[in-house]
């Protein structure tokens, strides 16, 4: 009978035309494909959905004569009979974060247009955010990057927009500013901030959590290797760490430093600038990005140094502890000042 069976077998693949294979592989995407279009439209629905739920929610509060205390009394009451006719889901809770997202998405507004493509957990932490530029930055970067919830809470928390803006001039349009901040947050590391740690402890613990590093990097950073070696004749130098970003189409090399900036660190940087571009660099590459991390540095030194001018050299404070929104501020502005210095 198994003898039978494996005859069969051996004829039927014999009928195979060479490219049946791939018939069977194209159905199978086919089918898939549609399963995740049906699934995302679903989401997205039901998106526009929960809208609409807290647009009649804002609708029916404004027929009472005390809005407070009517509009606590008419979600607690439309939770219990949401609950009796839908089952969970409909908690009041969830009611208030509907009633919010149509306040904080009006029907002409960009997050609105788009709100369909963004899952509604992240919705959720989004609609927080009071300054819309901020908002639509986030709904851009969940959309683009596929953040997960934990990533966005983690970089609202963070205040990774924020972080950004502190490093733009409006006077200075160089596109490689979108991709530095100041200062870098690596609390994720789990190592303390202090002038006695070594640079290799840092460096191993940026190579252990690699992934995290590189998402708050930012965009388009890939890791190309640690302890990089570039020969001269006479001697050899190791750059702490080196990456490409394939959206700048350079290399971005990374000096760690454990101390306050100095301006012996700015020229070291500088020369591995000048070194990279002369050994490494390619044709096809733009200006090699040097970027030095460091637990501290000033207007003066920032002010005359080679910094003042360049548009290769950075200099960024990293913390390895999540900083509060009052710390956060405290350090933005100061970064403002530091970056204005120059002015």
């Amino acid at each position: 009978m198994e003898e039978k069976n494996e005859v069969i077998k051996q004829k039927t693949a014999e009928l195979v035309v060479p490219d049946e294979q791939q018939f069977y592989t194209d159905v199978c995407f086919i089918l898939q494909q549609a399963r995740e279009n049906a699934y995302n439209s679903a989401n997205g629905i039901m998106t526009y959905a929960y809208w609409s739920v807290g647009r009649r929610i804002v609708e029916q509060e404004q027929y009472g004569e005390k809005k407070a205390r009517y509009g606590s009394y008419l979600i607690k009451n439309l939770s219990i009979q949401l609950a009796d006719k839908f089952g969970t889901g409909f908690s009041i809770a969830n009611l208030k974060n509907c009633r919010r997202f149509y306040l904080t998405f009006p029907e002409d507004s960009y997050g609105y247009s788009i709100a369909g493509k963004i899952p509604w957990s992240h919705l959720r932490s989004i609609m927080r955010i009071s300054d819309e530029k901020e908002r639509n930055f986030y709904l851009n970067e969940v959309m683009t990057e596929n953040w997960s919830v934990r990533v966005l809470e983690r970089n609202i928390k963070s205040g990774y927009y924020k972080r950004i803006l502190s490093t733009q001039l409006p006077d200075k349009e160089n596109k490689v500013l979108e991709f530095v901040k100041d200062p870098f947050v690596l609390e994720f590391m789990g190592v303390t901030q202090n002038t006695s740690q070594l640079e290799s402890d840092l460096e191993t613990a940026i190579i252990n959590n690699l992934q995290k590093f590189l998402l708050e990097m930012g965009k388009g950073f890939s890791f190309v290797g640690r302890q990089m070696r570039i020969c001269t004749e006479t001697t050899d130098f190791y750059i702490d760490l080196v990456f490409y970003n394939y959206i700048l189409k350079c290399f971005v090399v990374i000096d760690l430093k454990t101390k306050k900036l100095t301006h012996q660190d700015i020229g070291q940087m500088d020369m591995y600038v000048r070194m990279f571009d002369d050994l490494k660099r390619r044709e096809d590459d733009n200006p090699t990005i040097g970027i030095i991390f460091c637990t501290d540095k000033d207007e003066t030194i920032v002010k005359y140094s080679v910094l003042h001018e360049s548009q290769q050299i950075f200099a960024s404070k990293y913390m390895t502890v999540l900083p509060t929104v009052e710390e956060l501020q405290r350090e933005l502005e100061r970064n403002q000042l530091i970056y204005e210095c120059d002015k």
